[in-house]
C-alpha cells in the first residue's frame, strides 16, 4: 500500500484513516491478520509508536482486535465494516461539496458537473 502522509494533521490519524480504507476496500478482509506494528511502521516510514497509536484507536473502535497468539485481526463484523465504508464515503462527498462551494458552485451545479464527467467517461 502506498502511504500518503501530509503535515496538516496528526500522522496517527492519517495512518488510522488509511488502514480503515484498506479494510473497507477488502485489502484486509474480515477476519484476516494485520501485519505487525513494526512491519506497518516500516512500510509507512513512521515511528512504531505512532503506528501503535493508530492501531490502538482501531482497537478502541472495534474494527481491529488482538488475538493473543496471532496478533491483530480485522473484525468479522461485516455490518460494522459496511457502516464504516458508508461513513467514509459520506465524509468524502461532504469534502467534495465544500471544495466545489469554495469554487463558487452550488450543490446542483456540482452534481451537474459530476454527471457530465460520468457521461464523458462512459463515451470513452
Amino acid at each position: 500500500m502506498a502511504w500518503k502522509l501530509s503535515g496538516d494533521r496528526p500522522i496517527y490519524l492519517q495512518l488510522l484513516e488509511q488502514i480503515q480504507v484498506e479494510i473497507v476496500t477488502g485489502r484486509y478482509p474480515p477476519g484476516s491478520r494485520l501485519p505487525s506494528v513494526r512491519e506497518l511502521a516500516a512500510q509507512a516510514a513512521v515511528n512504531p509508536n505512532t503506528m501503535q497509536k493508530a492501531l490502538a484507536e482501531l482497537e478502541t473502535s472495534g474494527l481491529v482486535y488482538t488475538q493473543r497468539t496471532s496478533g491483530r485481526m480485522i473484525t468479522e463484523d461485516k455490518d460494522m465494516i459496511q457502516q464504516l465504508r458508508l461513513r467514509l464515503a459520506q465524509q468524502r462527498a461532504g469534502e467534495f461539496l465544500e471544495k466545489m462551494e469554495s469554487l463558487g458552485f452550488d450543490r446542483e451545479e456540482a452534481l451537474r458537473l459530476v454527471r457530465q464527467v460520468i457521461e464523458e467517461e462512459e463515451k470513452q
